[in-house]
């Protein structure tokens, strides 16, 4: 019998030698293990931010095809190998919003299938966000997308002025919500001459605390309008309204309760002096303008003679620009977040601030592990 060649024991693997070869190609893959950049949209307007962020970031756009097919459906192809690379997909959101969605899904998940390390989302302006209550028999559809991401393999997400920022607490992974204040704050004090003479403006009570930290950001006074038109019965946060109350409802004599009296709308009043001052409107999304057009005219009213809105996000849906030409509204200032060309074209009054900076900032931290407390410096919830 031929004789048994015994090794001798070696606890562990430091004496483990590897096959010729195999540490060349470790050193390789080491090498190559970084991170790539995609865009999700399909239409040509709606990457010109991604493309701004790659310039900052000296990189190349990810190669993927993302089309619709002819019954409407959507294809992702990925051209391009990403095993063991952190993938950042910027996705800007169009009109078309739920194309928009299933583009991000889709691509999310080929990448996913396509062993990437770790797949964060650039979303500078988050679908949904204002479905993030329950409204009677409704639902709350931001939770839903979030499961939804996170299902189709997104691990992070970057994103910027949440509407809520209670939407965090929907997400099973990391969310960096980014802060487009700075930026607006500058362009106050380097686009308007006479800023000094300028009182910042909350169009609701509920936007006060937006208001007041831009006010005190810049040493202005603050104002807020009072009265302006009330939620209708749909938009009612309030999920206990089923069933509908009977005027001949059988009530238990021990579950009477106080009836409550009836809201009214109160007269529009602006608390804050306004006269002779400039008007900067300060908000996190301008979609229908209808809100933001009544508070220009108020303020005109009572004095002011010129009139700023400030937002982070332009939506500028349905006629937006139109009634913004028509309207006393000098300046709508809104960010690129989403994508708006078309509706400068139609209002001159539109300007856009430019916040591929600190998107591209965010992602080189998040890629070195580097903290992004630096991001945050000197904001604070009410930001």
């Amino acid at each position: 019998m031929p004789r048994k060649l015994l090794l001798p024991y070696k606890s562990g693997f430091s004496h483990f030698r590897a096959p010729r070869g195999l540490h060349d190609s470790l050193a390789m893959n080491a090498a190559r293990s970084g991170y790539r950049v995609f865009s999700a949209n399909s239409t040509a307007a709606s990457t010109e931010l991604a493309k701004k962020i790659t310039e900052r970031l000296g990189a190349e756009l990810g190669k993927s095809v993302v089309y619709q097919e002819t019954n409407g459906e959507t294809r992702v192809e990925i051209k391009e190998s990403v095993r063991g690379q952190d993938i950042f997909i910027i996705q800007t959101i169009p009109r078309d919003v739920n194309t928009a969605v299933m583009e991000l899904l889709i691509m999310a998940y080929a990448l996913k299938t396509s062993c990437a390390r770790n797949i964060i989302g650039v979303i500078p302006y988050f679908p949904y966000s204002k479905q993030s209550k329950m409204r009677k028999r409704g639902s709350i559809v931001c939770k839903l997308l979030a499961s939804m991401l996170a299902k189709a393999g997104l691990t992070h997400i970057i994103t910027m002025d949440l509407h809520q920022k209670e939407i965090q607490g929907f997400f099973s992974f990391p969310v960096d919500n980014l802060r487009a204040s700075p930026f607006l704050l500058q362009y106050i004090q380097e686009e308007i001459p006479d800023y000094r003479n300028a009182v910042i403006v909350a169009k609701s009570p509920g936007a006060a605390k937006r208001a007041q930290s831009y006010a005190e950001r810049l040493r202005l006074g603050l104002a807020v309008i009072h009265g302006e038109a009330q939620c209708t019965e749909q938009d009612m946060d309030d999920g206990r309204h089923s069933p509908p109350m009977l005027k001949n409802a059988t009530v238990h004599p021990g579950l009477e309760l106080p009836l409550m009296m009836a809201k009214e709308k109160p007269p529009i009043t602006v608390v804050g002096d306004v006269g002779g001052r400039i008007a900067i409107i300060v908000d996190d999304i301008i979609d229908d303008v209808e809100s933001f057009v009544a508070a220009a005219e108020i303020l005109k009213e009572r004095g002011a003679y010129k009139i700023f809105v400030m937002a982070t996000h332009g939506l500028l849906s349905a006629d937006a620009p139109r009634l913004i030409e028509e309207s006393s509204i000098d300046e709508v200032v809104v960010t690129n977040t989403v994508p708006h060309e078309v509706q400068k074209l139609q209002c001159p009054k539109i300007k856009t601030v430019d916040i591929s900076l600190i998107l591209s900032e965010a992602i080189r931290r998040i890629h070195n592990g580097e903290s992004m407390a630096y991001l945050f410096r000197n904001i604070t919830v009410d930001d």
